[in-house]
């Protein structure tokens, strides 16, 4: 069974506002529709768990009908109005944001496995991903195979510099050696759980990504090439640019 665990119980203070920026509204929908729909209707994905704050749980729930309504043959849809039932059949509910990004994984993970064996797999996404594809979801479902872990990554194009206090260069990196991490990251559900709860109580704290644990743990971690427009929105300019795509999508 493959699982979506999908992120969303961030503040989204860099965008500014007082909507999390995975909850704002974009050309009529909310940003976190956008990934929720590609997971929900993937052949591939068997189960979509979410982590968000109790708040936004009633406007999640209306995307679960979207995407379900969108997923739907025609008769379907008949079938669906006539017994009242609206819920995804691949939605399994929400889960509580942690203290931070990794325990909300964390959280995230023990939930899942309640309903799933640690030889499956999660795949791990942001909510403010909106540009994620029923295709690069493919490629990573494709590459764990023989593998316990996927991390989609992106070439760094500009030189990179190491600094210690954050005023004076300390040193030069070598930019072919250096990757920036993306999302979804996929891992065998059981060992990267216990990777976690290895970290635990501080360690996890620091965490800063989501690949970081399984790597700590030796898991076998392949990489792939990142997709440039699944990009994240942290900043009004991120914002804009999604804005523009997919107002651009809409006028053809």
């Amino acid at each position: 069974m493959n699982i979506a665990l999908i992120l969303a119980g961030g503040t989204g203070a860099r965008v500014g506002g007082e909507i999390p920026k995975q909850y704002i509204t974009v050309c009529g929908r909310p940003v976190i529709s956008f990934c929720l729909h590609v997971f929900l209707n993937h052949p591939e994905i068997d189960a979509v768990q979410v982590v968000a704050d109790y708040r936004w749980r009633a406007l999640i729930e209306t995307c679960v009908c979207e995407a379900k309504r969108q997923g739907e043959t025609p008769v379907e849809k008949d079938e669906s109005e006539k017994d009242g039932q609206t819920r995804h059949h691949k939605w399994k509910g929400f889960s509580e944001p942690g203290g931070n990004r990794q325990l909300s994984i964390l959280n995230g993970l023990e939930d899942i496995l309640a309903y799933a064996d640690r030889e499956d797999v999660v795949v791990i996404h942001d909510a403010a991903r909106p540009m994620i594809t029923g295709e690069f979801i493919s490629e990573c479902l494709a590459a764990i195979r023989g593998h316990e872990g996927v991390l989609p990554a992106l070439p760094m194009k500009d030189t990179v510099y190491q600094s210690g206090s954050g005023r004076r260069i300390s040193a030069l990196l070598d930019r072919d050696r250096i990757f920036a991490g993306q999302a979804p990251e996929a891992f065998v559900l059981g060992c990267y759980y216990d990777a976690n709860r290895a970290l635990l109580p501080e360690r996890i704290l620091e965490v800063k990504g989501s690949t970081e644990p399984a790597v700590l743990a030796g898991m076998d971690v392949v990489m792939i090439n990142g997709d440039e427009k699944n990009f994240k929105i942290t900043t009004q300019e991120d914002l804009k640019r999604f804005e523009e795509i997919v107002a651009a999508a809409k006028e053809k």
